[in-house]
């Protein structure tokens, strides 16, 4: 079965740019190549990748400062880096896992060991980009996958739109969302809905989860523009 991770490869020497991409395709990744620092750059930005093995000497922008320019981009910030290089000097693996390297992995190198690792990352990642199936906020629970809310450990009875829209505040805390954009991102423009119906939503909503719905703990308005959900609860 094909692996759909996408994946670059960055390093100046062909010989070892075909040996990685070769035992990555092997392994079913789709895989693109530079050799310098500025092509990879460049791909970077027009492309999404899924994971980098980045080699610390490069032509033009070094590994280490194409590193750094990946993190301070909130754009790439997230994408996992393995740095490859033959230096093995102690000084620089730290310098790499500092600039934001999730991995390092010395020249000569076993392709079954970076295959290894980068399984290992990307295992990691996607663990850590899913979402918890669980919501807790103070005393109100969202069940994410069995769509259940509880409220002091008391089962709440919601409609399923009651339970999008609610799902949908929480997880965006202290966003504030217009009727509009509520409409939009929980009804996904059924005809016939009304603006106001988000207004009597919110009023079924705060009825069922809130201790006193004239005083709303958690979902409140900003009067003339739209609703959200109180950050500042643990």
């Amino acid at each position: 079965m094909a692996n759909t991770k996408h994946i670059l490869v960055v390093d100046d020497e062909s010989d070892i740019r075909e040996l990685i991409t070769y035992n990555l395709k092997k392994e079913g990744f789709i895989t693109d190549t530079a050799s310098d620092g500025e092509t990879a750059l460049a791909t970077i930005r027009k492309h999404t990748f899924d994971l980098i093995i980045l080699d610390l000497m490069l032509p033009g922008i070094q590994g280490i400062e194409l590193c750094k320019i990946l993190r301070n981009d909130q754009k790439t910030s997230k994408i996992p880096i393995i740095m490859l290089t033959a230096k093995g000097e102690e000084v620089d693996r730290i310098l790499g896992l500092e600039m934001g390297a999730d991995d390092y992995i010395t020249k000569p190198f076993s392709p079954r060991e970076l295959i290894a690792r980068i399984k290992a990352i990307l295992r990691r990642t996607a663990k850590e980009i899913e979402p918890e199936k669980i919501l807790r906020i103070e005393n109100l629970v969202i069940d994410r996958e069995r769509y259940i809310v509880t409220v002091n450990d008391k089962p709440v009875k919601l409609s399923a739109t009651e339970f999008k829209l609610l799902l949908y505040l929480a997880e965006r805390k202290g966003r504030v969302f217009s009727r509009d954009q509520l409409l939009d991102a929980v009804w996904r423009g059924e005809a016939f809905v009304e603006p106001r119906t988000v207004d009597v939503h919110i009023r079924r909503l705060r009825s069922s989860i809130e201790e006193n719905p004239a005083k709303p703990k958690y979902i409140k308005t900003l009067r003339g523009i739209g609703y959200f959900f109180e950050a500042n609860q643990e």
